[in-house]
């Protein structure tokens, strides 16, 4: 992580921007770069931590973020040490894309429909740029304890239309056994399994 910059964690996205940038008071600049990463129930945690900036969040010992977030505490104090593993491959095709957003509150799983149908219109948007087919629909939720699921299902062609990808979409929220009382705070919906166009001949429906 450069010496030369300043982060500030904010609502849905983890802000960076060069310190000359940086006017009297110490504010960062309207327009700054931004990379996705924290959502506004964590950041409120983390207030409580006294923590709002990256520097701030870099001074606690690894045992206090991952107390309170559990393994992405951990995520988090890597991040914040400009410690990522994830191996860069440059120009490779296409194996996944996928849309997620953090709900204002946190929610049960049946009001998590109307994002996920929002969800699934940015996706299918996406999705029109690849000159490869996705075979596999994906449903990402996110509890309030930070516990990730996912569920995917790949079906007997291609989804095509945005109708087809938000209803499997949709379905997979019935393969979701936490409990009525469980709360979300993140759903993404995502494609994946990419095949070149002549793959992509019918196949029976598989459940992954």
């Amino acid at each position: 992580m450069s010496s030369s910059q300043h982060f500030l964690i904010c609502s849905n996205v983890w802000a960076s921007y060069p310190s000359a940038a940086l006017d009297a008071t110490n504010q960062p600049p309207e327009q700054a770069p931004r990379l996705p990463g924290v959502g506004k129930v964590t950041e409120e945690k983390l207030a409580k931590l006294e923590v709002k900036t990256v520097a701030e969040l870099r001074k606690l010992d690894l045992p206090r973020p991952e107390r309170h977030f559990g393994r992405y505490g951990v995520r988090l104090h890597e991040l914040a040490r400009g410690v990522d593993e994830s191996e860069v491959v440059p120009d490779r095709p296409t194996q996944s894309i996928s849309v997620e957003d953090t709900f204002e509150q946190d929610v049960l799983l049946s009001e998590t429909e109307p994002m996920i149908r929002r969800l699934a219109e940015k996706l299918r948007s996406a999705s029109r740029k690849e000159l490869r087919i996705a075979r596999t629909v994906v449903l990402k939720l996110k509890t309030s304890q930070f516990k990730i699921l996912t569920r995917s299902h790949t079906p007997h062609s291609p989804p095509s239309p945005c109708e087809e990808l938000t209803d499997i979409a949709l379905k997979l929220t019935e393969r979701v056994y936490l409990g009525p009382q469980q709360r979300y705070r993140l759903a993404g919906v995502g494609l994946s399994n990419f095949r070149e166009r002549e793959e992509t001949t019918a196949r029976p429906a598989l459940f992954e």
